[in-house]
């Protein structure tokens, strides 16, 4: 009884390995968002400003329980703190590709990163 490994031609190998390669390829490609270049802040569903992530800044951004700050550092983006009982938006630490965003909803205030393409996610399906 022959082996299903011993089955396999040459060809085939080759077949087998061009798809792994391409389906590696077509994964990095689809899944991973290009470089962001600023940030959009957002207050209470209304944009209270853009930024660009080339340089660096702490923002501080009102919102009906307080101040929430936003740093932008080495192109990156995070809420570095905000009056939210949780902490949820601050733990999520710091943003890099375009269309990462950190929500704090108690202080209705969001921070997305923006680039030339985004990430994609089940909100963008």
């Amino acid at each position: 009884m022959h082996s299903t490994l011993h089955a396999i031609k040459p060809g085939d190998w080759l077949v087998l390995l061009l798809g792994a390669f391409f389906s590696a390829w077509l994964a990095a490609s689809v899944w991973h968002g290009g470089a962001a270049d600023h940030a959009i802040i957002r207050s209470g569903g209304k944009i209270f400003r853009e930024v660009t992530l080339s340089r660096d800044a702490l923002i501080e951004v009102p919102g009906p329980l307080g101040l929430s700050r936003i740093a932008i550092h080495n192109a990156q983006a995070r809420i570095a703190s905000d009056p939210s009982p949780r902490q949820y938006c601050v733990r999520q630490g710091w943003l890099k590709q375009a269309g990462e965003i950190a929500v704090c909803l108690p202080n209705q205030v969001s921070v997305e990163l923006s680039g030339s393409s985004k990430r994609y996610d089940s909100l963008s399906y």
